[in-house]
């Protein structure tokens, strides 16, 4: 028997229905329209500082490494010399943090995950010159820090200074710009918008509050950057790894056993770096001379180490791709992963200005690239990419030390 075609009446009546629903829908989404621009306004700010930051620090990196290569010949000149250069810049970036904001040591991202639950206050007009100025200081230096925890402190305080330039009084507002602005400086620090979005969702979801105006401005925003950001620097990733081999089904028992590894190690290096903080505090005192004098010498050191081994030291973007490539032995992968395990403890914990996520990408990588190119001799049968357990390996520390498995894919 033939079945029915519904009639015409029919398909005319689900047609009305379903416009009937999204009128509901359009009418009863309440989000004011001053909200979701203040969010661009955030996001596009929080873009030209990301894109005005990138290149200030990689200004102040060429400035030093041309100083120095104009008295690479005389080796009685250019090690005293890297070392005063590196040593002066960091001093410049620990002595604004302690004397004018406290608050803008270290990532920063605490301070935005407390101004969220309202229990740490934002004072943008002290952060937001002290946090640009005084990373330019300690990043310029080499030291083992990434730019991505100050955007997102400079994003967030940007929402802050334009909630109260245009005098938005309502917490669901406050709220909403300061976690629109830190989404926003991730994006720009990363050039990945998704990045910035699942940040916001899932490392700080005790905080965020999950509502149809928030989740949209939050992505008003990280558009704006993201948008700012290409203008000026173009549609290019961040971190190139090239093109990547498929891992096999029957290949991915080794990713089981590396995420084991990681899994084990991102506890422990979080253990590690509140230890390092502990050690450092007693050490200063909270003495401002001696808490400048300390960041001065590890500034120093790490402009040694630049000298000896470039790879040791710098946040790891330019260290990422060329591990990721195989271009170094196993043994040599492991000893700059140590070397930036320690580097990255001393110069992070110390409170100098700066993020921590672009460093343990890259000691993801360099395990990772370790762990693959051991294996490829031990499992020729499978023909295996080092650079596929590159990528694994950044994802796998990301996810076991933050806690933030999306975020790290």
């Amino acid at each position: 028997m033939k079945a029915e075609t519904p009639s015409f009446e029919a398909h005319q009546f689900v047609r009305v229905r379903r416009g009937d629903a999204v009128r509901r829908l359009i009418q009863r989404d309440k989000t004011p329209l001053a909200v979701l621009l203040m969010a661009a306004v955030v996001g596009t700010l929080a873009g030209l500082v990301g894109v005005a930051f990138e290149k200030s620090v990689n200004w102040v990196q060429n400035q030093r490494i041309g100083a120095l290569a104009q008295v690479a010949d005389h080796w009685y000149l250019v090690w005293p010399l890297a070392f005063i250069l590196s040593a002066l810049l960091a001093m410049v970036g620990y002595f604004l943090v302690r004397r004018f904001a406290p608050e803008a040591g270290g990532s920063g991202i605490p301070e935005i995950e407390g101004a969220l639950e309202e229990l740490r206050p934002v004072r943008w007009w002290r952060v937001l010159p002290v946090k640009f100025i005084g990373g330019m200081g300690t990043l310029g230096a080499g030291m083992v820090l990434g730019r991505e925890g100050p955007m997102v402190q400079l994003g967030g305080n940007i929402g802050r200074m334009v909630l109260d330039i245009f005098r938005m009084r309502s917490p669901e507002a406050r709220h909403t710009l300061l976690a629109t602005g830190a989404a926003s400086g991730l994006s720009a620090a990363f050039n990945a918008p998704l990045a910035g979005i699942l940040f916001i969702i899932e490392e700080m979801r005790p905080q965020f509050r999950y509502n149809l105006i928030s989740i949209k401005a939050v992505f008003t925003g990280v558009i704006m950057s993201s948008i700012v950001f290409r203008i000026f620097n173009g549609e290019a990733a961040i971190i190139e790894v090239g093109k990547l081999s498929n891992a096999p089904v029957n290949t991915l028992w080794l990713y089981l056993v590396l995420g084991m590894l990681f899994g084990c190690f991102g506890p422990l290096f979080n253990f590690l770096v509140l230890r390092t903080q502990d050690i450092f505090q007693r050490i200063h005192g909270g003495n401002i001379k001696k808490w400048v004098l300390m960041g001065g010498v590890i500034g120093g050191i790490c402009g040694l180490l630049g000298l000896m081994q470039p790879s040791a030291v710098g946040g790891g973007f330019n260290l990422i791709p060329i591990a990721a490539a195989g271009n170094f032995s196993v043994g040599l992968l492991l000893f700059i992963f140590i070397a930036r395990v320690v580097t990255t403890l001393i110069c992070f914990s110390s409170g100098a200005p700066g993020g921590i996520f672009a460093p343990m990408l890259a000691l993801g990588t360099l395990l990772g690239t370790a762990f693959g190119m051991a294996a490829i001799p031990l499992f020729p049968a499978y023909h295996l990419d080092a650079g596929t357990f590159a990528i694994a390996g950044m994802g796998a520390l990301l996810a076991a030390s933050v806690r933030a498995p999306l975020t790290g894919i």
